[in-house]
């Protein structure tokens, strides 16, 4: 059993954070011409292999990073395609109102999603479910909205700096302040 916790564990942090790492790198230390592309191509390469690699580890391919390299390989492929950033740098806003849009629905037809996704670490009444739903919905929208404000109004490396370090530090804020909530509805 511990075992398979550990290659979940490292099953998640490739797929999770793996991409996102080698994009930095390969942005910051790319002498080529059009350093963003070659970062994305760098990050899609990598999303592909951690996917493979936690398939390999745990006989499960994770849905959510799947569904994002999917994502990320059709923006890739506009942004190579038509030759201009514009496509990659819109593919978090994208996937940020995808994730919003399927919370609302959710809630709107009485399935919160989120309950099918964390349902077996978390345990939490209907209501609370919806709660939580709502507000990671929320917080998508809000993260869609600065990701097009950053993009429209600074520059390439500014952008990708917010990328890799202001979302993440971001997500993990407001992570971290749902955490009080989650104990106080599991106790209900």
């Amino acid at each position: 059993m511990n075992k398979n916790k550990n290659a979940e564990g490292l099953s998640r942090f490739l797929y999770d954070y793996l991409p996102i790492i080698v994009f930095f790198v390969c942005y910051k230390l790319s002498v080529v011409y059009d350093k963003l592309l070659f970062a994305t191509l760098a990050m899609l390469f990598t999303t592909f292999i951690a996917i493979l690699t936690s398939y390999i580890l745990t006989r499960k391919i994770p849905k959510v990073a799947t569904f994002s390299a999917c994502i990320l390989g059709f923006f890739c492929g506009l942004t190579i395609f038509f030759d201009d950033e514009y496509y990659i740098k819109i593919k978090p806003t994208i996937i940020n109102l995808i994730f919003a849009g399927i919370l609302f629905y959710g809630n709107y037809i009485q399935k919160p999603m989120l309950k099918y996704l964390l349902g077996e670490q978390i345990k939490m009444n209907f209501k609370n479910w919806q709660i939580l739903s709502f507000r990671w919905a929320c917080f998508f929208c809000f993260l869609a909205i600065l990701n097009e404000i950053i993009w429209r109004n600074f520059a390439t490396d500014f952008w990708v700096q917010f990328k890799v370090f202001g979302m993440m530090t971001i997500s993990m804020m407001f992570t971290l302040s749902q955490v009080p909530f989650i104990i106080k509805a599991q106790k209900v």
